[in-house]
């Protein structure tokens, strides 16, 4: 008897594969795996907590201002960059890129927006408490925006003074503040700074602290969408009646996700992320500067004249919790990061914090190796996921991309 063909071979493989996923989904959901997979749908989202450091966090007039400063390209030392420069509204506010660009290049990878509001920690090591002071950084950074804060002074002053006062009160008089003052960044913007006496640098502060503060009201309104996976999880929820909705293979990739895969350890919630630190072994990239993630934005928290126990924060004392009875990062926070969500995950690579991980199916397979960190301690453990299961939890996870683009070009 003739030996069988490669390619009925292939499709014998094929078909087995495709009743071992329809066999798989088929299977009926516990009562446990159906609450897990519910509270991972978008519609479990609560309402966008407050932001007690933000006096105009939910003012439309304040959202209108930070909308037209997130787009503004004068906002930069070469008017050519804004905060959408990296933060594409077509692109999940994200930009593709493994490392942002601004006037220079960054050591990291621009993170997307949407439900940022409900974090307490902001940027990949968390160096940032609210939305609002998180706006600041990217301005004074020299390959960012590559500004200072004098500087965005001067420019509310010039184009955006009413709009200014009709959410803030006033400008404070800036005639006497040079164009450059900072106490961070070059030479000319330190001896600016030096010459300012404090009530000046106290209304630089101010205009600038404000700035990030009308940002923020704009940034609260981007929000994720709904996606293939929400309709399933609403549904199964609901009825039961799932029928569809997902294929065999993205429903044998959401069993994955739930269980052996242990995604749902740092992805979980509607927003599919802990809003924690995690260090998962990703390794360093060649040439760039060592980076020890949540370690070193810890510290830089807890000294950030602008965080929320700060002299320009609106809360009160009561009001800090996270940050009041934050305390030094141990070793376990070195080279820890904050797990972006997944929602949209599959349609923005590369991955991780520096772009060091080409594809989602790379990602998959890092995270089934588990090797060892260049520094600290991995948190991870080898899954054993096969290469049926590795394909079909990367085929889960395309169901998590928004049923619809959305803009936000003004």
């Amino acid at each position: 008897m003739r030996a069988p063909t490669v390619a009925v071979l292939t499709l014998l493989a094929g078909s087995a594969l495709a009743l071992y996923w329809t066999t798989q989904s088929s299977a009926a959901w516990t009562e446990q795996e159906i609450r897990l997979v519910t509270s991972l749908a978008l519609s479990k989202l609560p309402p966008l907590p407050a932001d007690p450091s933000n006096a105009v966090a939910d003012e439309p007039i304040a959202a209108t201002l930070g909308k037209a400063l997130f787009f503004d390209t004068r906002l930069s030392a070469n008017t050519e960059v804004a905060c959408a420069t990296c933060h594409l509204p077509d692109r999940q506010f994200q930009d593709d890129l493994p490392r942002a660009r601004g006037v220079g290049e960054t050591a990291r990878r621009t993170m997307p927006i949407a439900g940022t509001a409900y974090s307490p920690w902001l940027f990949w090591d968390g160096r940032k408490d609210s939305q609002w002071s998180q706006a600041l950084g990217p301005l004074e950074s020299a390959v960012e925006h590559g500004t200072d804060r004098a500087y965005i002074s001067h420019l509310i002053e010039t184009y955006y003074a009413d709009q200014y006062s009709a959410v803030f009160g006033p400008l404070p008089p800036l005639a006497q503040v040079p164009e450059h003052a900072s106490p961070t960044g070059a030479e000319a913007a330190l001896q600016g700074w030096l010459s300012l006496g404090d009530e000046q640098r106290d209304a630089v502060n101010r205009v600038f602290a404000n700035v990030g503060k009308a940002i923020a009201a704009y940034e609260r309104t981007i929000l994720p969408e709904p996606s293939r996976f929400d309709i399933y999880a609403d549904a199964l929820a609901a009825s039961g009646n799932t029928a569809g909705i997902l294929s065999d293979e993205e429903i044998e990739g959401l069993r994955v996700f739930v269980g052996k895969g242990e995604c749902t350890k740092c992805h979980n919630g509607p927003l599919l992320t802990d809003n924690y630190f995690h260090n998962t072994g990703v390794p360093a990239v060649p040439g760039l500067q060592d980076d020890l993630g949540r370690t070193t934005g810890t510290a830089q928290i807890l000294a950030d004249p602008f965080n929320c126990l700060g002299a320009y924060s609106d809360a009160g004392p009561d009001d800090c919790a996270e940050l009041k009875y934050l305390t030094a990062a141990g070793d376990e926070m070195i080279r820890a990061y904050k797990p972006p969500s997944l929602r949209g995950v599959a349609d923005r690579p590369p991955y991780m914090h520096a772009g060091q991980i080409k594809t989602l199916g790379n990602v998959l397979e890092h995270y089934n190796a588990a090797p060892a960190a260049p520094n600290g301690h991995s948190e991870i453990t080898p899954l054993s996921l096969d290469a049926g299961e590795i394909a079909a939890l990367e085929s889960f996870l395309g169901t998590l991309s928004p049923i619809s683009a959305k803009g936000g070009q003004p």
